[in-house]
C-alpha cells in the first residue's frame, strides 16, 4: 500500500519560511511525478507545485512563483517545498501528491494523496 506522509508544517509570521517534506513508503516514488495541492478554510483545494520524474521541470501556480521551490531527492524517496516569504493568504492544509502516468497538477491526474500537513500563517 502506498502511503504519502508529510512533515514540516507548523505557525509562522509572515515574511517567515518552512520547509514541507512528503517522504514515500510502499513504492519507489521516482516512478512519480510529484507534486503539492492546498486547501484553505472555505475555499476549493488548488494546485502550488509539481516537479517531473526526474527533477528536470517543476511547475508553478502564479501566486507562489519566485517564492515557493519543489525539490526531489530519489534517494530519500522524499519531495520537498521550500516555502519562502510566506504570507497570512498562503495558510492551508497542504497536501502532497504522486502522479504515476501524468504531471499531478490537476486533481484527476492525482494517483495517491497524502494526510496533509496545516501551514499557518499569521499576520
Amino acid at each position: 500500500q502506498v502511503h504519502l506522509v508529510e512533515s514540516g508544517g507548523g505557525l509562522v509570521q509572515a515574511g517567515g519560511s518552512l520547509r514541507l517534506s512528503c517522504a514515500g513508503s510502499g513504492r519507489d516514488l521516482s516512478d512519480d511525478a510529484m507534486g503539492w495541492f492546498r486547501q484553505a478554510p472555505g475555499k476549493e483545494r488548488e494546485f502550488v507545485s509539481a516537479i517531473t520524474r526526474t527533477g528536470g521541470g517543476t511547475f508553478y501556480t502564479d501566486s507562489v512563483k519566485g517564492r515557493f521551490t519543489i525539490s526531489r531527492d530519489h534517494a530519500k524517496n522524499t519531495v520537498y517545498l521550500q516555502m519562502n516569504s510566506l504570507k497570512p493568504e498562503d495558510t492551508a492544509l497542504y497536501y502532497c501528491v504522486a502522479g504515476s502516468r501524468y504531471l499531478p497538477n490537476r486533481e484527476d491526474r492525482v494517483d495517491y494523496w497524502g494526510q496533509g500537513t496545516q501551514v499557518t500563517v499569521s499576520s
